[in-house]
Protein backbone atom coordinates (compact mmCIF):
# COMPACT_ATOMS: atom_id res chain seq x y z
CA UNK A 1 0.00 0.00 0.00
CA UNK A 2 0.97 3.31 -0.93
CA UNK A 3 0.33 6.93 -0.40
CA UNK A 4 0.43 10.16 -2.68
CA UNK A 5 -0.29 13.59 -1.83
CA UNK A 6 -0.96 15.89 -4.91
CA UNK A 7 -1.87 19.72 -3.72
CA UNK A 8 -4.70 20.94 -5.89
CA UNK A 9 -6.32 24.47 -6.62
CA UNK A 10 -7.08 27.57 -5.14
CA UNK A 11 -7.58 26.22 -1.99
CA UNK A 12 -4.38 24.17 -1.55
CA UNK A 13 -6.55 20.88 -0.86
CA UNK A 14 -4.95 17.71 -0.47
CA UNK A 15 -5.83 15.10 -3.39
CA UNK A 16 -4.72 12.12 -2.53
CA UNK A 17 -3.36 8.60 -4.53
CA UNK A 18 -4.20 5.33 -2.45
CA UNK A 19 -2.31 2.60 -4.52
CA UNK A 20 -2.29 -0.90 -3.38
CA UNK A 21 -0.94 -3.50 -6.42
CA UNK A 22 -2.07 -2.65 -9.88
CA UNK A 23 -5.45 -0.70 -8.65
CA UNK A 24 -5.75 2.66 -7.06
CA UNK A 25 -8.23 5.36 -5.89
CA UNK A 26 -8.52 9.20 -5.89
CA UNK A 27 -9.74 10.82 -2.91
CA UNK A 28 -10.79 14.35 -3.22
CA UNK A 29 -9.69 15.57 -6.30
CA UNK A 30 -10.63 19.38 -5.61
CA UNK A 31 -9.43 20.83 -8.45
CA UNK A 32 -6.28 20.37 -11.75
CA UNK A 33 -7.91 16.89 -13.05
CA UNK A 34 -4.69 16.79 -15.87
CA UNK A 35 -2.21 17.49 -12.75
CA UNK A 36 -3.81 14.29 -11.05
CA UNK A 37 -4.24 12.03 -14.05
CA UNK A 38 -0.35 12.87 -14.97
CA UNK A 39 0.49 11.14 -11.34
CA UNK A 40 -1.48 8.52 -12.06
CA UNK A 41 -0.27 7.78 -15.06
CA UNK A 42 3.24 7.70 -13.00
CA UNK A 43 1.81 5.06 -10.71
CA UNK A 44 0.73 2.60 -13.67
CA UNK A 45 -2.43 1.77 -12.09
CA UNK A 46 -6.05 1.09 -13.08
CA UNK A 47 -8.55 3.96 -11.04
CA UNK A 48 -10.65 1.90 -9.71
CA UNK A 49 -12.88 4.47 -7.10
CA UNK A 50 -13.38 8.49 -6.80
CA UNK A 51 -13.48 8.85 -3.60
CA UNK A 52 -14.87 12.33 -1.95
CA UNK A 53 -14.99 12.99 1.64
CA UNK A 54 -17.77 15.78 1.45
CA UNK A 55 -19.39 17.68 -1.16
CA UNK A 56 -17.57 20.83 -0.74
CA UNK A 57 -16.03 22.44 -4.38
CA UNK A 58 -12.25 21.92 -3.21
CA UNK A 59 -13.05 18.21 -2.82
CA UNK A 60 -15.08 17.38 -5.90
CA UNK A 61 -14.10 19.76 -8.55
CA UNK A 62 -12.38 17.07 -11.02
CA UNK A 63 -14.25 14.23 -10.28
CA UNK A 64 -16.46 14.31 -13.24
CA UNK A 65 -13.59 14.61 -15.18
CA UNK A 66 -11.30 11.83 -14.11
CA UNK A 67 -14.47 9.88 -13.83
CA UNK A 68 -14.44 10.23 -17.66
CA UNK A 69 -11.02 10.31 -18.14
CA UNK A 70 -10.11 7.01 -16.45
CA UNK A 71 -13.81 5.13 -15.88
CA UNK A 72 -13.48 5.12 -12.41
CA UNK A 73 -17.16 4.23 -10.13
CA UNK A 74 -17.87 8.47 -8.19
CA UNK A 75 -18.41 7.51 -4.29
CA UNK A 76 -19.49 9.88 -1.76
CA UNK A 77 -21.67 9.72 1.60
CA UNK A 78 -25.69 9.53 1.16
CA UNK A 79 -26.23 12.08 3.61
CA UNK A 80 -24.27 14.38 1.03
CA UNK A 81 -27.32 13.23 -1.51
CA UNK A 82 -29.10 16.77 -1.92
CA UNK A 83 -25.89 18.73 -2.42
CA UNK A 84 -23.89 17.32 -5.15
CA UNK A 85 -24.81 18.36 -9.11
CA UNK A 86 -22.61 15.59 -10.48
CA UNK A 87 -23.11 11.93 -11.42
CA UNK A 88 -22.83 9.46 -8.58
CA UNK A 89 -22.05 5.66 -8.87
CA UNK A 90 -22.59 4.70 -5.20
CA UNK A 91 -23.88 6.63 -2.26
CA UNK A 92 -21.87 5.31 0.54
CA UNK A 93 -22.96 4.71 4.10
CA UNK A 94 -21.19 3.69 7.97
CA UNK A 95 -19.07 0.96 8.16
CA UNK A 96 -19.23 0.07 3.87
CA UNK A 97 -15.75 -1.37 2.80
CA UNK A 98 -13.61 -0.32 -0.13
CA UNK A 99 -11.40 -3.02 -1.59
CA UNK A 100 -8.52 -1.62 -3.59
CA UNK A 101 -6.12 -3.88 -4.67
CA UNK A 102 -5.50 -5.79 -1.91
CA UNK A 103 -5.81 -3.06 0.75
CA UNK A 104 -9.67 -1.81 2.22
CA UNK A 105 -11.10 1.20 3.37
CA UNK A 106 -13.71 1.14 5.83
CA UNK A 107 -16.23 4.20 5.88
CA UNK A 108 -16.47 6.47 8.75
CA UNK A 109 -19.67 8.69 8.95
CA UNK A 110 -18.11 11.85 10.42
CA UNK A 111 -21.03 14.59 10.26
CA UNK A 112 -20.02 17.98 11.42
CA UNK A 113 -17.96 20.14 8.83
CA UNK A 114 -21.05 18.88 6.23
CA UNK A 115 -23.38 16.20 7.15
CA UNK A 116 -22.10 13.50 4.53
CA UNK A 117 -18.38 13.76 5.96
CA UNK A 118 -16.72 10.70 6.16
CA UNK A 119 -13.25 9.35 6.86
CA UNK A 120 -11.60 6.37 5.50
CA UNK A 121 -9.81 4.23 7.52
CA UNK A 122 -7.84 1.58 6.93
CA UNK A 123 -4.31 -0.48 8.15
CA UNK A 124 -2.26 2.24 9.74
CA UNK A 125 -4.17 5.06 7.75
CA UNK A 126 -7.23 7.28 8.01
CA UNK A 127 -8.16 9.70 5.80
CA UNK A 128 -10.26 12.34 7.07
CA UNK A 129 -10.99 15.03 4.56
CA UNK A 130 -12.06 18.30 6.60
CA UNK A 131 -13.25 16.58 9.67
CA UNK A 132 -9.93 16.81 11.34
CA UNK A 133 -6.25 18.62 10.80
CA UNK A 134 -3.08 18.50 12.47
CA UNK A 135 -3.85 21.28 14.63
CA UNK A 136 -7.39 21.48 14.61
CA UNK A 137 -10.85 20.27 12.69
CA UNK A 138 -13.15 21.41 10.43
CA UNK A 139 -15.26 24.53 10.30
CA UNK A 140 -18.93 24.31 11.12
CA UNK A 141 -19.93 27.57 10.49
CA UNK A 142 -20.59 26.55 6.61
CA UNK A 143 -24.52 26.25 5.35
CA UNK A 144 -25.39 22.44 6.57
CA UNK A 145 -22.39 22.47 9.43
CA UNK A 146 -22.76 21.20 13.06
CA UNK A 147 -20.47 21.89 15.79
CA UNK A 148 -22.63 19.24 18.08
CA UNK A 149 -22.17 16.76 15.25
CA UNK A 150 -18.80 17.48 14.84
CA UNK A 151 -17.92 16.95 18.67
CA UNK A 152 -19.36 13.39 18.19
CA UNK A 153 -17.94 12.63 15.15
CA UNK A 154 -14.60 13.79 16.89
CA UNK A 155 -14.96 11.35 19.72
CA UNK A 156 -15.58 8.28 17.25
CA UNK A 157 -12.87 9.38 15.79
CA UNK A 158 -10.33 9.28 19.11
CA UNK A 159 -10.89 4.93 19.22
CA UNK A 160 -9.56 5.28 15.67
CA UNK A 161 -6.41 7.24 15.89
CA UNK A 162 -3.84 5.13 17.58
CA UNK A 163 -0.29 5.27 17.99
CA UNK A 164 1.27 4.34 14.62
CA UNK A 165 -1.80 5.78 12.52
CA UNK A 166 -1.17 8.11 9.84
CA UNK A 167 -3.96 10.75 9.40
CA UNK A 168 -4.07 12.42 5.75
CA UNK A 169 -6.60 15.53 6.25
CA UNK A 170 -7.98 17.64 3.63
CA UNK A 171 -5.29 20.41 3.69
CA UNK A 172 -1.83 20.59 5.28
CA UNK A 173 0.27 18.03 6.23
CA UNK A 174 -0.36 14.82 6.96
CA UNK A 175 0.83 13.89 10.46
CA UNK A 176 1.72 10.10 12.28
CA UNK A 177 -0.36 9.66 15.51
CA UNK A 178 2.37 9.13 17.86
CA UNK A 179 1.19 8.63 21.44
Amino acid sequence: MKVERIVVGKLATNCYLFISGQESAIIDPGDEADKILTQVEKTKTKVKYIINTHSHFDHILASDELREKTGAAVLIHEEEKKLVNFKVDKFLKEKDKIKIGSAVLEVVHTPGHTPGGICLSGKEVIFTGDTIFKNGYGRTDLANGSFEKLKDSLKKLAGLLKPGITVYPGHGEPFKINK
